[in-house]
């Protein structure tokens, strides 16, 4: 199957060579063609260029059947990715909802048993079939929103048996849409209130229990942990990690959500992917990122959601970083998969220009979900995942039009939607 998008206002994120990642001051940079053209073959993105230089594809053989798109007055951007999510869940929590308008805090809603443990006794409760049922309608909501690779946390099971059953479900979502989608063990998201006083007991189910049954199904790309105040310690995480990885799966960390916790340098001490949240980052936590392989990733929907203060994008990024933003869809702390909305937020809040936000949700993102050889930019022999935009003015108007939405068209490895 051919598909020529023809007469693009603008196709945003082109790349003649693919990066791994846009860093520092390049992260305001974003390669751009006007009156431009893309064409795709089966799943890939096969060549692309400026419509004054379009090759006549009517007399050239094998092009008898192209199916064409005219994009004039409108953009080209690749799929957002989002790399950090809890997208299979059981249940909302809007009743915390108004316990953060009435003033609790985080830490106060889950020691009265909110929060994960909240969403972890739903879990408990929920069958697979169900689970499955209610993340697919997030699922087609993400895609419908631009959405084509998003990573998949556990963590809300808590035990060997509801762990399992997450993992399944990612598993089974995998195979049946046309996201690309990467799974990640989260067994130390909480300590289960069975647990309470005997954390080091937890800690040991998820290493000795866990971990090798997981892996025997081979139901994680990645192990995750949250190490933050009043969680998982550095020690714990170090445990976890090591484990982890002798089964194969790389760490990415939640870090520093809460306070200054150490999660960054014991992210790096292991070579994660990503380590995400970061509202706690000082210059110790940028001297440790500074040379690594591992991505900082910002999460503007749950700091915005918690009304709490913002990662210091700017000094990251000022020191040489690169930085990817996610959405941590999740019931609790970010109840929205929304990418564009996460764009305007890094906008507004973390004073992000709106081209290293779109830099941070494609190449950056898809970094820190292990997939920046496949998605998030336009280049050719990657997968065709890409949305054509309503008309629109410019690439700042896509986080600047905050509650509206811009997208006309979604095509997924290379099948229009």
């Amino acid at each position: 199957m051919k598909l020529l998008i023809s007469n693009i206002k603008t196709l945003v994120q082109v790349e003649e060579t693919p990066r791994k990642w846009v860093a520092g001051t390049d992260m305001a940079n974003l390669n751009c063609i006007d009156d431009a053209y893309l064409l795709i073959e089966d799943e890939k993105i096969s060549d692309f260029g400026k419509m004054e230089d379009m090759p006549n594809y009517d007399e050239m053989e094998g092009f008898d059947h192209v199916e064409e798109i005219d994009a004039t007055g409108r953009m080209v951007f690749p799929s957002f990715c989002d790399s950090h999510t809890h997208l299979v869940y059981a249940g909302s929590r809007e009743i915390e909802y108004t316990d953060k308008i009435k003033g609790l805090s985080y830490e106060e809603i889950a020691k009265r048993g909110g929060g994960i443990l909240n969403s972890a006794k739903r879990m408990h409760n929920a069958t697979e079939d169900e689970l499955y049922e209610a993340a697919m309608e997030r699922i087609h909501e993400i895609i419908s929103m631009g959405t084509g690779a998003v990573e998949i946390k556990s963590g809300y099971g808590l035990t060997v048996e509801d762990e399992l059953k997450m993992l399944r479900v990612i598993k089974r979502i995998k195979e049946s849409t046309p996201l690309t989608i990467k799974s990640s063990f989260l067994g130390a998201h909480a300590v289960p209130a069975e647990y309470k006083g005997r954390q080091g007991e937890y800690v040991d189910l998820v290493i000795n229990e866990m971990i090798p049954q997981v892996a025997a199904e081979d139901l994680a790309d990645y192990i995750d942990v949250f190490c933050d105040e009043g969680f998982f310690t550095v020690e714990e995480t170090d445990r976890i990690l090591n484990a982890g990885m002798k089964y194969g799966m790389r760490p990415k960390i939640h870090a520093n959500e809460l306070d200054y916790s150490g999660g960054i340098q014991v992210g790096v001490k292991y070579n994660a992917l990503s380590v995400d949240h970061l509202e706690f980052v000082g210059e110790e936590e940028i001297k440790c990122l500074k040379g690594s392989e591992t991505m900082p990733t910002v999460l503007p929907g749950a700091a915005f959601f918690l009304n709490m203060v913002c990662s210091p994008v700017r000094d990251m990024m000022n020191a040489g970083l690169p930085v990817a933003l996610a959405s941590d869809f999740n019931p609790g702390s970010s109840p929205s998969g929304n990418m564009k909305f996460i764009m305007s937020l890094a906008c507004i809040n973390y004073k992000m220009l709106p081209q290293e936000a779109v830099n941070a949700t494609t190449i950056n993102s898809a970094y820190a979900m292990g997939v920046q050889e496949e998605l998030g930019s336009i280049a050719r022999g990657k997968i065709a995942n890409v949305f054509i935009t309503k008309e629109i003015p410019s690439v700042e108007f896509m986080p600047y039009a905050y509650g509206s939405n811009l997208i006309d068209a979604v095509i997924l490895r290379g099948q229009r939607l």
